[in-house]
């Protein structure tokens, strides 16, 4: 069901894509971006992407990188979309998981999300069932669709204990 992503499954995706870019509720995203705009960020600027296939639909997917360079590259970063008709199925969680899984594989150590909108509360609910804790508070740091400004959350979940080497 979780797969690497391919230019055609993007293409499929790309109205989940613009729905939630659209609703700028949970991603920072211009929401005008433009698909080709979008697939460099998803697919190509992300180390990997992979999506979530059932039945020949894409019903979600998210993208896998380093959250820095350097001496912080063994930190990995992702984001994920599902999109609306599948929600609640799981789906996210499975997509998590895998990505968790992919990140130790790639040798990434820990997986940082550095911008959970706090009213996303589905999402943080997950993530913590998941281990990730929130590990900072950016003040009204996500001007939400309805809400206004809003804090955005900060949250951590060490994989693996990093090794030292040099």
């Amino acid at each position: 069901m979780i797969r690497t992503m391919t230019k055609a499954d993007f293409i499929a995706f790309w109205p989940t894509f613009e729905a939630v870019i659209l609703a700028q509720e949970t991603y920072a995203f211009d929401p005008t971006m433009t698909w080709e705009q979008a697939y460099i960020v998803w697919c190509e600027s992300a180390l990997t992407a992979f999506v979530y296939e059932e039945n020949g639909k894409i019903l979600g997917s998210y993208y896998l990188k380093a959250n820095g360079m350097g001496p912080s590259s063994h930190i990995s970063n992702c984001g994920y979309m599902v999109g609306e008709l599948a929600r609640g199925k799981g789906i996210a969680r499975a997509l998590c998981e895998h990505s968790q899984h992919m990140a130790v594989e790639l040798g990434f150590t820990a997986m940082q999300f550095n911008s959970v909108v706090s009213s996303n509360e589905v999402a943080i609910k997950l993530w913590e069932k998941l281990g990730y804790k929130i590990i900072g508070t950016i003040p009204q740091a996500y001007c939400h669709g309805k809400l206004g400004y809003i804090d955005s959350y900060i949250m951590h979940k060490q994989l693996v204990p990093p090794t030292f080497t040099r």
